[in-house]
């Protein structure tokens, strides 16, 4: 836990789920940028008395810090909402002081004042203007905020042809402000997310279906190559069997899995709302007739029964926004062996540099190599 001190006050701040060796800040310079400005009083503090809506606040620094103010946040991170009503809690404040809207979920009818946390992917950034901008009006003040190797030409384009006129500020530490003037006359067009592609042909039992990205979903626009390199090494199995697709992102290998073994039931988790509905609508769309199939929005395997599992498909990712860090990776495979009954098995797909093997040795007392690549590997780990 930090202390993060601000124009509107004092909040001491965690990152959810909190782990007392976690080295990371729940904010960073961007946030704190943001809050400068909306409370300077060269620029004119911004009037907070309308709707104050909140998008991408990462681990809910901003949403804590304005609390007075009531604003909404709209995410699509579970643990980032999970972060906002913990913070919200710590320092003592009420957890309705913010409402709290998912990714999918529908917009205010009306934006007075809308910030706008840079996210990693210009999808998603494309997304969710598209999605608020028919609430945002003349009057509306609109800033962006984010680190300065997240801003780009392409950033602000989106800014300028979705909201109006747009102008950054001066870097100061290493974090830049976005200025949006909308523009009423713009034509509000539908979010060109989700994106449908076909499965290529050589992908073992999903080949030729159709995948659903929402935005936001690492490689939206074509299947990435560790997980086609996992679709071709999954393990055959057959009769009924508990089947979980851990981090599931689009869905594609509970997807392979329901087509590879029908009597399955596959459980599909995520903790981004736009990652479950997309795999929803892929499993839908290309799932055999009859196939069982639930969908969480959750924080790992958390929510699923000890030793209920028979078998965990993994592709973790090994960064948390810009940092480069293990500690996902590290807790669903930590997860996985709780969940997992006796004999019950994890396969996991990754690059190979990660040393992925030697966690699981140290979790599982084993851990086996299934296949491999000069850049990726295939392993597998039994619950004894």
């Amino acid at each position: 836990m930090n202390r993060l001190t601000t124009p509107q006050g004092t909040f001491e701040l965690a990152r959810f789920p909190e782990h007392p060796r976690d080295p990371f800040q729940a904010w960073d310079a961007a946030d704190t940028y943001l809050l400068q400005e909306l409370a300077d009083p060269e620029s004119g503090p911004v009037d907070l008395s309308g709707t104050v809506a909140v998008v991408g606040d990462r681990w809910g620094a901003l949403a804590t810090a304005l609390a007075a103010h009531r604003p909404v946040q709209i995410g699509d991170s579970y643990l980032g909402r999970r972060a906002t009503l913990a913070n919200l809690a710590r320092n003592g404040l009420d957890r309705d002081a913010v409402g709290l809207l998912s990714s999918r979920d529908t917009p205010p009818d009306r934006i007075d004042v809308l910030l706008v946390r840079v996210p990693k992917s210009l999808a998603f950034l494309e997304d969710q203007l598209h999605r608020v901008a028919p609430a945002v009006h003349a009057d509306t003040v609109v800033i962006g905020t984010g680190m300065v190797k997240e801003i780009h030409t392409s950033t602000l384009k989106l800014f300028e042809r979705i909201i109006g006129p747009t102008r950054t500020s001066l870097a100061v530490r290493k974090a830049r402000l976005i200025f949006a003037t909308p523009d009423p006359s713009l034509p509000r067009t539908p979010s060109p997310w989700p994106y449908r592609y076909e499965l290529p042909a050589d992908v073992g039992p999903a080949s030729g279906r159709t995948v659903v990205n929402h935005a936001g979903i690492f490689c939206a626009d074509r299947l990435d190559i560790g997980t086609r390199f996992f679709l071709k090494h999954l393990p055959a199995r057959g009769g009924a069997a508990r089947i979980v697709d851990l981090g599931c992102g689009n869905g594609v290998l509970g997807l392979s899995a329901a087509l590879a073994d029908p009597g399955a039931h596959i459980t599909f988790v995520d903790e981004s709302y736009g990652a479950v509905a997309s795999a929803e609508e892929t499993f839908r769309a290309g799932a055999p007739d009859g196939a069982e199939a639930d969908f969480l929005v959750g924080d790992g395997l958390t929510d699923l029964a000890p030793g209920s599992v028979d078998l965990v498909l993994n592709n973790p990712p090994f960064h948390s926004h810009l940092a480069t860090t293990d500690a996902t990776a590290r807790a669903m495979f930590t997860g996985a062996r709780t969940a997992l009954r006796q004999g019950g098995e994890l396969w996991v797909v990754g690059n190979r540099h990660l040393s992925y093997h030697t966690r699981l040795r140290r979790i599982f007392g084993n851990c086996t190599t299934v296949a491999g690549d000069p850049k990726f590997v295939v392993l597998r780990a039994v619950k004894r």
